[in-house]
């Protein structure tokens, strides 16, 4: 399977099985013997690249010490890693969305849940200076950055991961100057 997902963002479907052996650098007949067919092989592998868990590694390496704007950035550059991977193998694969869960839904949805938990821990020391609850700010950064990274929805124009967490830390509008009265 790691040898077959870098070959699948290159040729979908049509993948050859002799492509995905010499990549992997062993026999063809291998390949059966593990699966039972180059389908299995491929939805397998597509299920394994959309699994949980990743992101939780690439949000441990942010340094603690880092401020708040640049816990966000570095989210939501995972992110867009993340999501910019996803869109391009749906489409090499002619995909509308990502896989169903396997078996196990209960096991794929704690982790799920572990990885926003994962998010809104990476903001969460930040509480007093954010006007909204961590997890909503969490929320609003992966639904922009979802959008903000999907060439369709932008027209082709993305998102930096800066616009990004500019537009949710700070707004688009430049709050007025308080008056001497509204400050008492």
């Amino acid at each position: 399977m790691t040898a077959t997902l870098p070959l699948l963002y290159d040729h979908g479907r049509g993948v050859t099985t002799r492509l995905i052996a010499e990549t992997a650098g062993v026999a063809e007949g291998t390949i059966f013997r593990v699966f039972a067919s180059k389908d299995e092989l491929i939805d397998a592998t597509v299920r394994k690249a959309f699994e949980p868990g990743q992101m939780q590694r690439d949000l441990a390496a942010i340094p603690d010490d880092a401020s708040l704007h640049d816990r966000a950035l570095a989210l939501v550059t995972v992110m867009q890693r993340r999501f910019a991977k996803s869109f391009l193998l749906l489409q090499r694969l002619g995909m509308t969305g990502p896989p169903e869960p396997p078996e196990q839904k209960g096991e794929w949805a704690r982790r799920v849940e572990a990885t926003t938990q994962a998010m809104v821990d990476l903001l969460s020391p930040f509480q007093d200076e954010l006007t909204q609850p961590a997890a909503l700010v969490v929320r609003s950064l992966r639904l922009l950055t979802f959008s903000g990274t999907h060439p369709k929805f932008t027209g082709g124009d993305l998102l930096t991961a800066e616009q990004i967490v500019d537009l949710v830390l700070y707004g688009a509008v430049r709050r007025p100057a308080a008056t001497p009265e509204e400050t008492h």
